[in-house]
């Protein structure tokens, strides 16, 4: 089935282009570790070989034959519905909430999609425009790791829910502008910190709250990913910006002030409900009131606050940006618990799944041997 044919509104064009700006960058350094490349090169030499040691199969890693209802793919609470204990809610039949849990399964997983494809995009960008060789080799291997992260979510949607949503225009303006951007160090700061560090927070949330293994598994083994991505950004950006001109650091924190307001707006999803026949402002007033997307939408920053003052971005202009939006105290989150945790939770699920098998395979062999036990005596009685 075509992909077309699944989308929950007509995506329009079957591509977007954006036209590139910037040079194609060549160094003719060698990088290997040992060498007296300094500190922060052996950081980023190391960090590259362990993208290598953690490469991983989406088609094996994975195990696609876990169910998924698809009209509650996430197992969430009823609570997190912004139409929660409004009228709404009580003049929904079970199937309307089973519908209704759906699209926004839907919705959110399809954002998750589209935007780890403009990550594979904006590492691609990357190995083509740091000047940096070291550089170059890890976003080779993200590169890879945002082709799997796409790889993965599609088949979800696909095979396990059945339903796509566009693009959200909000997601679309700020990889767009992202990737039009003629500096180099911008798809840093747009994708492995802005887009990044929200997907990290989303997937982290759902990864915590969801009772379903197929969506934990998916959701866990991608953050384990990512974690690595938003520490390679945060090296090579924070010695970047140690050069740079008051005046040229100021750019990049309006550059971050506009991004972070586009994804705060971005993940209202009200276009769900006016599916559900609800006004646009309706959709939108409940969104915004409704406690846990309030929630939600606060905890979404929370990889990327303390990331941006890491980076030394961290101007009075952005500091009163981040009071209003009411998330400056995440500023003093450590990025490198939060990253040890991710890597924590991939392997103890990896950990718990092969004890499963193994103890399932044991099970089989006894059953085998103790059938064939059986076999032989009813011959020896013959």
């Amino acid at each position: 089935m075509a992909t077309r044919n699944l989308y929950a509104h007509d995506p329009g064009d079957p591509g977007w282009t954006v036209p590139a700006t910037g040079a194609a960058r060549f160094s003719w350094e060698a990088m290997y570790p040992g060498q007296e490349n300094g500190a922060g090169r052996d950081r980023l030499l190391a960090l590259y070989q362990k993208g290598k040691d953690k490469q991983w199969d989406a088609e094996k890693r994975i195990d696609w034959s876990l169910p998924v209802d698809p009209y509650d793919p996430l197992g969430l609470p009823d609570e997190t519905s912004p139409l929660y204990g409004t009228p709404y809610w009580g003049r929904m039949s079970d199937k309307d909430k089973g519908e209704l849990r759906r699209n926004y399964a839907a919705w959110q997983f399809s954002q998750f999609l589209h935007g780890e494809q403009g990550a594979m995009v904006c590492a691609a960008r990357i190995v083509e425009s740091v000047p940096d060789l070291d550089a170059k080799f890890y976003s080779a291997t993200q590169t890879m790791d945002e082709a799997r992260h796409a790889e993965l979510y599609g088949r979800f949607l696909h095979e396990k829910i059945g339903l796509l949503y566009p693009i959200d225009d909000n997601l679309q303006a700020l990889l767009g502008d992202t990737l039009r951007d003629s500096r180099w160090d911008m798809p840093y700061l747009g994708m492995q910190v802005l887009i990044e560090g929200l997907a990290l927070a989303a997937f982290g949330m759902l990864r915590d709250i969801t009772d379903k293994p197929l969506p934990k598994q998916i959701l866990a083994y991608v953050m384990q990913d990512e974690a690595r991505h938003v520490a390679f950004g945060r090296m090579a950006l924070r010695d970047y910006y140690r050069q740079l001109s008051r005046a040229e650091l100021r750019e990049r924190e309006e550059f971050v002030i506009e991004g972070c307001h586009l994804m705060r707006d971005r993940l209202r999803g009200e276009v769900v409900l006016t599916d559900f026949g609800l006004p646009a402002d309706e959709a939108i007033r409940l969104s915004e009131e409704s406690e846990y997307l309030r929630v939600f939408r606060k905890l979404l920053f929370s990889r990327i606050v303390p990331c941006v003052k890491d980076i030394g971005l961290w101007g009075e202009r952005l500091q009163r940006a981040y009071v209003g939006m009411g998330v400056l105290e995440l500023g003093d989150a450590s990025l490198d618990l939060l990253m040890a945790q991710d890597e924590e939770i991939a392997e103890k699920l990896d950990a718990q799944r092969f004890a499963e098998e193994e103890a399932a395979r044991k099970g089989e062999v006894a059953e085998a041997i103790a059938a064939g036990a059986g076999e032989a005596a009813e011959t020896r009685e013959v």
